[in-house]
């Protein structure tokens, strides 16, 4: 597969992996909380800044009874109506050219994930350079194929899609014109465990659809995500926000800015890591090779006297005969006078 190119960075095996900050809902409402997050996303190292496209009336309708009503008492929004969830965590849509001008300012590529058409119309005028497609939008194939058909590279979290709808989610952009796609192993539960993270997908996702992979990462700390580089994973997604104690609909599961700077570095370290299959020395270690172990004679011996245990050991350093022929040398005589702390070489013996 050829690398994938979003704003003019590579995407793939050869390159670093590319990390997407999430901000989500973590701005809580504030046009200056949400700058300080994108300042504090290109400052720690990550190289894209994401946010979500959508108002509360795109997403669902304002009704807080049976379905819409959120009762599961393990869900972080319980208690709360879809609608009024919406409401506390999208990003008004006037804020996102602010949003995008000061990622781009700062270095840090801008896009986000449209819900609807209006959304994807909406960005198109932002000229983002790619999408990204939620785990609950996965099976939306009419969005995707609105999504696909801006011809810009797609990035989708697999949050609980069965493999048949992945095959229709990824038949149905690349026929509806992507070239260029990303799937994301991705847990849909928020906080994620490790235990249930299951990221050796990552590997059986590129083989199964032949296209660049990477992880939505919903545990807390960077060792999910670290791990998953050397499964193949180039793009590596994690909810970002200033701090978790600040609070917000999202700011549970999120990372704060000292973890993404630990993470961009440790992403990187794994994959540089990973190099190719490689036995013997490498360059860096071939000096190391003096310090093996190798044949040392350890007292003064005279021509003639019988190398033993006593006057030949295995030290090192490693420029004497290699160890292997201890057994071989003992009991044979010496043609010179040797010196304590000599290297035993094949021309010493009589």
């Amino acid at each position: 597969m050829k690398p994938i190119q979003i704003a003019g960075r590579q995407i793939g095996p050869s390159y670093p992996p590319f990390i997407i900050a999430e901000m989500s809902g973590n701005h809580n409402q504030s046009l200056e909380r949400a700058l300080e997050i994108v300042e504090a996303a290109a400052k720690s190292g990550a190289h894209a800044l994401k946010i979500q496209t959508y108002t509360p009336d795109t997403m669902t309708i304002d009704l807080d009874e049976r379905e819409f009503h959120i009762s599961d008492s393990n869900s972080l929004w319980k208690g709360a109506s879809l609608y009024k969830l919406y409401g506390e965590a999208y990003t008004p849509w006037e804020w996102h050219k602010p949003i995008f001008d000061r990622a781009r300012e700062l270095g840090i590529i801008p896009f986000s994930t449209p819900f609807d058409d209006t959304a994807v119309d909406f960005l198109e005028a932002l000229d983002v350079p790619c999408y990204k497609i939620a785990s609950f939008e996965n099976t939306d194939l009419p969005l995707i194929r609105r999504v696909a058909a801006t011809g810009k590279p797609l990035i989708i979290s697999t949050g609980m899609a069965t493999v048949a709808e992945l095959d229709e989610t990824v038949r149905a952009a690349r026929e509806a014109g992507c070239m260029d796609l990303i799937l994301l192993k991705c847990t849909s539960t928020y906080p994620a465990t490790a235990e249930n993270t299951n990221i050796l997908t990552i590997p059986h996702l590129r083989e199964l659809f032949g296209c660049e992979v990477g992880l939505s990462d919903h545990t807390m700390g960077v060792g999910v995500s670290v791990a998953s580089v050397a499964l193949g994973a180039s793009v590596i997604e994690k909810h970002f926000t200033l701090s978790r104690a600040d609070g917000g609909v999202d700011s549970a599961f999120s990372m704060e800015p000292a973890e993404m700077t630990q993470l961009v570095l440790e992403a990187e370290r794994a994959w540089q890591a990973l190099g190719r299959v490689s036995y013997g020395p490498t360059q860096a270690e071939k000096k190391s090779l003096q310090y093996r172990r190798s044949l040392y004679v350890v007292q003064d011996i005279k021509a003639g006297d019988v190398l033993t245990k006593e006057n030949v050991r295995a030290i090192r350093p490693g420029l004497g005969l290699p160890t292997k022929f201890l057994g071989e040398i003992l009991g044979k005589t010496v043609s010179q006078d040797v010196k304590r702390g000599t290297a035993l070489n094949w021309g010493m013996l009589g």
